[in-house]
């Protein structure tokens, strides 16, 4: 039941503001248990599968804890594993792992400090000065939004070893300078409302759904933007099925938006040939342990990057190529949370 609040407080419609009105798909809970009616339907019922509203306060053991929307309590904790690509798989995930990730909300941060933590943020930016955090490699290091961070990483004979000072670093970008988060994290917020979001991860059957708020698919409007199928514009088996001649064949790309004949997997799975590549490209990354230069692996050298960065306008402003309209949080309407099951 927790899990079911905290799921509508994290991964409702961020454009409803009132708590009150917060609707909210969940897994079948019964509220007979802790002796709260979630459904607002005036009766406590052995089985209910949306939540109306957001209670005051978690139940059980946890009643004494407030609910705040987009925060998760003190003491939540996720553990993360990043994994090879099997194309034997179904799933596509492999057994052995690249990385393991662990995070703790080790403290609260009221909203005061929460606006404080990112005004200091732009004012470190602003001012050219690193980032600094406490903590070490062996317990983690916590950032200003009371999330704590702890990273193992392949060593050169494929077992997981503690992540150096440098590449804790770079998990702390991630997670605690990026705007578009919901508490500094990503996954829970995207979650599909429901049971049919409690399984481990799998784009088979899963549409390519539309950010809150927008219109058409997200991986459409990411290909729009970025005219490719990854940040360096370097993935030549997506540049070949969808950029024919240097253009977005967008009728393709929909064939896997609401309502089409494909889904995520079929948009964004990488054939056999590629992946086993990718996985070579990054064990060979493992092998020299060059984490420092990112983790991001590319079969060949990427042409689409700039050789030399400097202080001189990018010109993306005026090219109308600045986008600041991107939400974490999916439109999960109906018909998409049916087609994702």
């Amino acid at each position: 039941m927790n899990l079911a609040i905290l799921e509508a407080a994290l991964g409702s419609n961020p454009d409803v503001q009132a708590a009150s009105e917060l609707r909210r798909e969940v897994e079948p809970i019964g509220e007979e248990a802790a002796g709260v009616d979630l459904d607002g339907d005036g009766a406590l019922r052995s089985k209910v599968t949306e939540l109306r509203g957001l209670p005051a306060r978690y139940v059980g053991g946890a009643a004494a804890i407030s609910v705040r929307r987009f925060f998760y309590p003190k003491g939540t904790e996720f553990l993360h594993s990043v994994r090879y690509i099997d194309p034997d798989q179904p799933s596509l995930l492999s057994a052995r792992m690249k990385e393991l990730r662990y995070s703790r909300k080790a403290e609260d941060v009221d909203d005061s400090g929460t606006i404080n933590a990112y005004a200091e943020d732009a004012e470190e930016k602003n001012r050219g000065w690193p980032p600094t955090y406490p903590g070490t490699p062996e317990v983690g290091l916590i950032n200003d939004f009371g999330w704590q961070l702890q990273g193992f990483i392949e060593d050169t004979h494929g077992r997981l070893r503690v992540q150096t000072l440098e590449e804790h670093l770079a998990c702390m970008g991630c997670h605690t300078g990026i705007g578009a988060t919901v508490d500094q994290t990503f996954a829970f917020p995207r979650k599909v409302p429901g049971a049919a979001g409690w399984r481990l991860q799998d784009i088979r059957g899963m549409p390519d759904a539309p950010q809150a708020g927008h219109a058409d698919p997200e991986v459409l409007t990411y290909f729009r933007r970025v005219l490719g199928g990854d940040e360096f514009r370097s993935n030549d088996e997506l540049l070949t099925r969808f950029f024919p001649g240097g253009t977005l064949d967008e009728a393709a790309v929909l064939r896997a938006g609401p309502g089409g004949d494909k889904d995520l997997a079929w948009l964004l799975a990488p054939s056999r040939e590629r992946a086993l590549k990718l996985n070579k490209a990054y064990r060979a990354l493992v092998l020299d342990q060059g984490f420092h230069r990112g983790r991001d692996t590319v079969i060949s050298p990427p042409t689409n990057v700039q050789a030399k960065v400097s202080d001189e306008s990018t010109h993306l402003e005026k090219a109308g190529r600045i986008y600041e309209d991107g939400r974490l949080h999916l439109d999960w309407s109906p018909g998409l949370r049916a087609a994702a099951r």
